[in-house]
């Protein structure tokens, strides 16, 4: 009998190099024990059928369904031998929704002899639309054939696991490799405390992973699944646990505000009176800020809610007290927004040393990758000597050569973007770890801030400043309807006509790279004529067409810096009518004036970034409209996805819904993008109860053995995921 290969093993060696690479490339996975822990999706009874009408778009996704009938059709084609070309129909059904396959060419043969009406298969393949009717062109399938010694009932009983896969590889591929590594279960050491699996009553590790990938019972299923989780959040947690620990450890300098400073200045005047949200999360920061540990706190708040009023505030407190403050942004566009906003907001008290300065202000400074050398040195400059006590800049300001004089406050704009290391080096430019104030404004529910943010303390702004206008939101069905998009312009032109301006937002650029998938255009989608998508051929055929006469101009993640930062101060200064962009103008972009915007294929863009970009009008006085245009067919999960962003402007019930719908999928997208989701079993909004209980356990475990010298599986586990996964978990947000 041969050895069971060992957890660590390359699968290489197990599987052969030609599967492992596949499995390496697509998946992410590279040894035994990553494809044990690669989970099925779901199961599917061997009787019964998938349910068809679920079924994601742009997703591969793999299905068990019934031929219902199959059709080969002749049609001339100048590349086919002798003339004629062959295409085979197959209708598939689950016996409510139907699913249409296509095979061409010389791919219809072994099809066409196969898939006879009757017959049951797994069918995998990527979903896409033709002729507005779902489809999967060219599948793979394995027709379900029951064996001889197989009687009818275990044969429609088995439950047939139905893995995430790759148009590479099928799931019931993946299932064959998966018998091959079982054995090596037993092996897996559990990390998991004895008391604390007992207590619980949950099972071993081997048995959860045996019965996971191998069920006899639906209930072999959920104990795998309630012992898998449990691994999941307690690894995580604890990870988390430690953490907060460590920082808990560390010394930081207090940074209490003078009474008579430059934030009593800049308080006395507000021309507004800030919210009660907004004076109730200062007073917490204030509070952070006194003692001599580092503030680690979050700060979420709905799009407009005022974050980056309490963020000035919190950072004029520590100049108070003698420190400067960093605020760290995602991108060069929304740091030289943030850099306006804050100078704007501060009037002379940023006029530090210069004529005209107040007697209490400091020096504001920009630092970004692309600014000239002239203008960097004087940057570094001012930091260096403590001349600037407020800098807001890009991922420069984590290079080696910004030096502060004394760094008391680190403010983090948008944190998904950013990962712990990153955090971590900018941490390090102080003389002590500065505090630290993580905002963003994708709200997140509370078991996903425990999850992804557990390091932090929380606090939420719900409630937005006064004069803040309602948003509307609409869904137009520019297939079904053509003449509601017609109508979106001829909005657009109306709130422009009322002297406000728009954004349209598409989700590519269409530059060079695309233009050879752009000529290779099929008759079908000439003949459907969807509009351009990308924000080049928009802008043109907008400018040439439906918003002729206006002055439309274009904004991209490719442009210059320099002509980015042009753009934007254009439209702000209201010389740019109507704005044609991609997601670039997701966070922190404020023009008042702004009122419309329409998002082109808004199917494309997830729950929470639809939310973003709509947050992007009503800033002003006057209302605010988003138009959320798509192809999809009303009865699509994109489309009730929609429908769902247009019902609601409450940034906490989309973000559940995001959520819900994306959770499978993510696990999925992540795996065929070639990285892999820590999260492969919990669900952060269904599993909130073991995410809590564990997170609790995990303190208390680590409060008395913080380096788990008692606990070395535990160790273990901590260690693989803290190598491979954490960064880019927490980095993901």
């Amino acid at each position: 009998m041969d050895p069971v290969p060992a957890l660590d093993e390359p699968l290489k060696k197990v599987l052969g190099p030609a599967t492992a690479k596949v499995m390496a490339e697509h998946l992410g996975l590279h040894t035994v024990g990553d494809l044990l822990h690669h989970y099925p999706r779901r199961y599917e009874e061997r009787g019964q059928l998938t349910h068809l009408a679920d079924l994601p778009m742009d997703e591969h996704v793999t299905v068990v369904a019934q031929v219902a009938d199959a059709r080969l059709h002749t049609f001339a084609s100048s590349r086919a031998p002798r003339g004629k070309g062959q295409r085979l129909e197959v209708t598939i059904t689950d016996g409510s929704g139907r699913l249409q396959l296509v095979f061409f060419g010389a791919g219809v043969h072994k099809p066409h002899k196969e898939l006879l009406p009757g017959t049951r298969a797994m069918f995998a393949g990527k979903v896409s639309v033709f002729n507005r009717r779902l489809q999967l062109a060219h599948p793979a399938y394995e027709l379900l054939r029951g064996d001889a010694e197989e009687t009818v009932e275990t044969w429609a009983g088995a439950l047939i696991p139905i893995y995430p896969a790759t148009a590479k590889l099928e799931s019931w591929k993946i299932g064959k490799a998966l018998q091959t590594v079982l054995p090596s279960a037993q092996e897996a050491a559990d990390p998991l405390p004895g008391p604390l699996r007992e207590g619980r009553g949950l099972v071993t590790l081997p048995e959860a992973l045996l019965k996971i990938h191998r069920p006899h019972t639906k209930a072999d299923i959920e104990e795998a699944r309630a012992r898998l989780k449990w691994d999941e959040a307690f690894v995580l947690q604890v990870a988390l646990a430690r953490r907060r620990h460590a920082d808990a450890q560390l010394p930081a300098v207090p940074r209490r505000p003078r009474p008579d400073g430059i934030l009593a200045a800049f308080d006395a005047r507000l021309p507004f009176t800030l919210t009660e949200g907004q004076r109730k999360v200062s007073e917490e920061i204030f509070a952070d800020l006194a003692t001599d540990h580092p503030m680690h706190r979050l700060l979420q708040g709905e799009v407009g809610s005022g974050k980056t009023m309490v963020a000035l505030r919190a950072m004029l407190a520590v100049v108070d007290a003698g420190g400067q403050a960093a605020m760290l942004a995602p991108t060069e566009v929304l740091a030289q927004q943030h850099h306006r906003s804050v100078t704007e907001m501060m009037g002379d008290l940023a006029q530090g040393g210069m004529l005209g300065g107040a007697d209490d202000a400091t020096k504001v400074v920009l630092l970004t990758g692309s600014m000239g050398a002239a203008a960097r040195r004087q940057a570094l400059l001012d930091l260096a000597t403590g001349e600037a006590g407020i800098v807001i800049g890009t991922h420069a300001l984590i290079e080696d050569k910004v030096q502060f004089h004394d760094l008391g406050l680190v403010v983090v704009d948008e944190q998904h973007r950013f990962g712990v290391e990153q955090r971590d080096a900018l941490r390090g430019k102080g003389k002590q770890p500065p505090h630290l104030l993580v905002m963003t404004a994708t709200p997140i529910p509370r078991t996903v801030a425990m999850t992804v943010f557990g390091d932090l303390e929380t606090s939420v702004l719900d409630q937005l400043p006064a004069g803040r206008s309602p948003i509307a939101s609409h869904v137009v069905p520019a297939a079904d309807k053509p003449h509601f998009l017609a109508r979106a312009w001829e909005r657009v032109r109306e709130e422009v006509e009322k002297g406000h301006q728009a954004y349209v937002v598409c989700p590519r650029i269409g530059d060079e790279e695309d233009g050879a998938k752009a000529k290779k255009k099929s008759p079908e989608d000439e003949a459907e004529k969807r509009p351009p998508l990308a924000v080049l051929d928009t802008a043109e055929q907008l400018a040439r067409g439906p918003l002729a006469g206006l002055r439309v101009d274009v904004l991209h993640g490719r442009m210059p810096p320099d002509d980015k930062d042009a753009v934007m101060r254009r439209f702000a200064a209201g010389e740019v009518d109507v704005l044609v962009a991609t997601t670039v103008i997701e966070v922190g972009v404020n023009v008042p004036n702004a009122t419309a915007m329409v998002i082109m294929d808004a199917d494309r863009f997830g729950v929470s970034q639809l939310h973003q970009l709509r947050g992007r009008v009503g800033r002003g006085s006057a209302p605010g409209l988003c138009l959320l245009v798509t192809e999809m067919p009303e009865a699509s999960p994109a489309r009730q996805r929609l429908n769902a962003v247009a019902s609601t402007l409450d940034g906490f019930e989309l973000s559940r819904i995001d959520l819900e719908q994306r959770r499978e999928g993510d696990v999925l997208g992540q795996a065929q993008s070639g990285t892999r989701s820590s999260l492969r079993m919990l669900a952060v909004i269904d599993d909130e109860e073991v995410i809590a209980e564990a997170r609790e356990e995990a303190a208390r475990i680590v409060a008395s053995d913080p380096d788990l010298e008692r606990l070395p599986a535990l160790r273990t586990a901590l260690d693989a995921l803290l190598d491979e996964e954490r960064e880019q978990y927490l980095e993901k947000g």
